[in-house]
């Protein structure tokens, strides 16, 4: 049983009949679909290997008449007996046909016109069909359609296509995609892209479609003016959306992005301003942010570590738009914002604020303008308006050859120095403070309470010799301890006990 079909707009019930229809012979390439379907890249790639692929196994022959007045007409100019038919293949083939002048090629403007009969007089006329074509003929003609091919642009046309890139709904497997495919192979025996992003859909908070008759959502414009362009496209990468499955849209989330993201993310920015005019207030030389080459050499531990840390950010944002996976991005940023503020800003506050020595402020101060340049320049794609407001202020330090925009800035290349162990280290180090602060929490020992000993106890050698040397001080300020012990058997503080699993 199926449920009666209505229309979604007046919801009152649709009558279907049988009507006669040109069509596309889909069957008779059905083994090329599938050939040129595996030529393709997809995100989420079962998609393409299972809903795509199995739809294109099940094609059937494309109707893509449409008894309308409006759309682009057929082309196909047919005897009164039906025995003679002619498809027209541009402007100037109908006027050497029927010998009138075309200007436009709307129905009512050469609905009239009529073909001699190649059979001669006595077999009349040819005219045109009532039929315009299905709208999907024309979506599915747009990477050549656009650039008036094959009457111009033929170069353009076949130094670009396939095309690269293209991006669509869950729904446009059985749509734009689909038509896509079939003209292009048609046509040119290739697909028509290269990498597909496949979305799914965004649903109204209460789980239904987004409705306008229903006003299931929040003003488009109101989220934007509340939390800004870019929140919103953070919120909606990070979504299940970008991995063709639904998402409810809350404008919480958004808020969320806001908060977890980009309040941070200024603090740090606003951290460094206010240092580096404090230098001027004190009466010294203007900020002047050091050679990068010269940062790498740094011997603190944590401008190692966050120049690393950077560059693993660049790397990683680098390798997952060349494969066209947007929704690991922004995790990814979440963490190095959090490390950023959380790490390198609040362990670094004496050396930022200049209490370690002119010197060593300058060097501090530097690599956190450094690493919030690169990172600005990293995310252009995805927070384009933050990151340029970001960069008018940033870009008033550099030399006088400095992009204006950082959207004229090239991408980053990774080409600094890597330092997986110190990120290991760093990594281990935060580890240990969040399972110490969780211990004073459960023993009702607050922070400001100084303690004598603090014990880490780890079978792995290296593990203790990360948090016992270069990061000791960090460890000990950040948990108020007066000396930490290390441990590498875990027996001694622990007991082993087995017990049988009798499932």
């Amino acid at each position: 049983m199926h449920s009666y079909p209505f229309c979604w707009r007046s919801e009152t019930p649709l009558l279907y009949r049988a009507v006669p229809s040109w069509f596309v012979a889909v069957e008779k390439i059905k083994d090329q679909l599938l050939e040129n379907n595996k030529q393709t890249t997809w995100v989420p790639d079962y998609v393409k290997e299972k809903r795509f692929h199995n739809w294109l196994e099940n094609a059937r022959d494309w109707a893509i008449s449409r008894s309308r007045f409006w759309g682009t007409p057929l082309p196909v100019w047919v005897s009164d007996d039906g025995e003679e038919k002619v498809v027209v293949g541009s402007i100037e083939k109908l006027e050497e046909l029927s010998g009138v002048k075309v200007t436009d090629l709307h129905r009512h403007n050469i609905d009239h016109i009529t073909i001699p009969s190649g059979r001669g007089p006595n077999y009349g006329v040819l005219r045109r069909v009532d039929d315009v074509f299905d709208c999907w003929f024309e979506s599915g003609s747009m990477p050549y359609a656009y650039i008036h091919y094959p009457f111009e642009n033929k170069k353009l046309f076949e130094n670009n296509f396939p095309g690269h890139f293209v991006a669509e709904g869950l729904d446009q497997t059985r749509g734009w995609f689909y038509t896509l495919m079939v003209l292009s192979t048609a046509l040119f025996g290739k697909p028509a892209f290269r990498n597909l992003i496949c979305n799914g859909l965004v649903l109204a908070e209460d789980g239904k479609k987004m409705s306008k008759r229903l006003k299931n959502y929040p003003p488009p414009m109101e989220v934007v003016d509340n939390y800004g362009a870019d929140a919103l496209r953070l919120y909606l990468i990070n979504s299940p959306v970008v991995r063709a499955e639904p998402m409810r849209f809350k404008k919480d989330g958004v808020y969320g992005v806001v908060k977890d993201v980009f309040l941070p993310w200024y603090n740090a920015y606003r951290f460094l301003v206010q240092n580096t005019q404090r230098l001027e207030a004190e009466g010294l030389s203007p900020f002047r942010p050091i050679d990068r080459s010269i940062l790498q050499t740094s011997t603190n531990v944590l401008d190692q570590w966050i120049n690393s840390a950077c560059e693993s950010l660049v790397q990683f944002v680098q390798q997952e738009m060349d494969a066209y996976r947007l929704y690991t991005v922004v995790p990814f940023l979440l963490k190095f914002i959090d490390n950023l503020t959380n790490i390198y800003v609040r362990f670094n506050r004496k050396r930022l604020k200049g209490r370690t020595g002119e010197e060593d402020c300058r060097m501090a101060l530097s690599t956190l303008y450094h690493v919030l340049l690169t990172t600005c320049k990293a995310m252009s794609p995805f927070t384009p308006f933050f990151v340029e407001v970001l960069y008018q202020n940033l870009r008033n330090v550099l030399d006088a050859g400095a992009e204006e925009s950082i959207h004229y800035c090239s991408f980053p290349e990774v080409g600094g120095k890597r330092e997986q162990r110190i990120e290991q280290s760093v990594t281990r180090m935060m580890t240990v403070i969040d399972f110490a602060r969780n211990i004073r929490e459960r023993n009702n020992k607050p922070l400001k309470t100084p303690l004598r000993e603090m014990v880490v106890v780890h079978p792995d050698a290296d593990f203790l010799e990360d948090i016992t040397g270069k990061l000791l001080e960090y460890v000990t300020e950040e948990l108020n301890v007066r000396s930490l012990v290390a441990c590498n058997d875990p027996l001694k503080y622990a007991s082993l006990r087995a017990e049988p699993d009798f499932r």
